[in-house]
């Protein structure tokens, strides 16, 4: 991985956090962008301080200029981008009949165009270099449709749709795609649930069931250390006892 450069969204936290120190560690070196610029430093401080090469940037993923933003980054500091890894990320659980149309459009917003965001920047990136890699957190809640959960599991299997056809349009050996499905994860992505109940049974499956960061933070090092020629296109990681 010495090689490597990798862009991170949401790196302020849970998996985005984890796949960052993962990645430096393994030598890579790391572009972070969250909105939580607060959080970003401490990171990167910490990085820099075990040897790590990091660069941090404020980036709002539903903001298409702020995701240029980031690669141009990457691209003008460390001379090229290897990796984009679209980890941003926003859940909002409750019935459709709620009609919680703001938080609907946060999710389309952050967990859809985000993704798309990041291919609009990185494809061109990719292509010119001639190889490039996309990893997209995805999450179980798109492979088992459960209630409350529809608008994020939707958004989540759209970006799974995309991945798929974008892997299918680019076969000539530039450019692979890897989702990533993570189940129940100990990260604060349900702590901004408004309904206090829901809320509460969310963070108690977590506390309960929930994986550390770092074992997603592994499977996202293990996609993208293979060599060019081999494609992991999907990888579902999940506590054993989850149902």
């Amino acid at each position: 991985m010495d090689d490597k450069i990798v862009a991170i969204t949401g790196a302020s936290s849970g998996i985005g956090e984890a796949t960052a120190l993962e990645l430096a560690a393994r030598g890579a070196a790391v572009v972070l962008g969250a909105r939580r610029t607060d959080r970003l430093d401490a990171l990167a401080a910490r990085i820099r301080t075990e040897g790590g090469r990091v660069e941090t940037l404020e980036v709002d993923v539903a903001q298409r200029a702020d995701v240029e933003r980031l690669v141009n980054l990457a691209v003008n500091r460390f001379g090229r981008l290897d990796v984009l890894v679209s980890n941003a990320g926003v859940a909002r659980i409750a019935p459709l009949a709620d009609l919680d149309v703001d938080d609907w459009d946060a999710m389309i917003d952050v967990n859809l165009r985000g993704v798309l965001h990041g291919i609009a920047a990185a494809l061109p990136v990719f292509r010119s270099q001639g190889r490039g890699h996309l990893v997209t957190t995805v999450s179980t809640s798109g492979l088992k449709i459960v209630p409350t959960q529809a608008v994020y599991a939707g958004t989540k299997n759209a970006v799974r749709t995309l991945l798929e056809a974008l892997r299918q349009e680019s076969t000539d050996g530039v450019l692979r795609t890897t989702s990533i499905s993570p189940g129940y994860v100990r990260t604060e992505l349900v702590d901004h649930v408004e309904d206090p109940e829901q809320r509460a049974q969310a963070q108690q499956a977590m506390d309960a069931l929930g994986i550390s960061p770092e074992a997603v933070a592994r499977a996202i090092a293990f996609a993208i250390e293979q060599p060019d020629d081999v494609e992991i296109g999907d990888l579902t990681i999940r506590p054993t006892r989850q149902g």
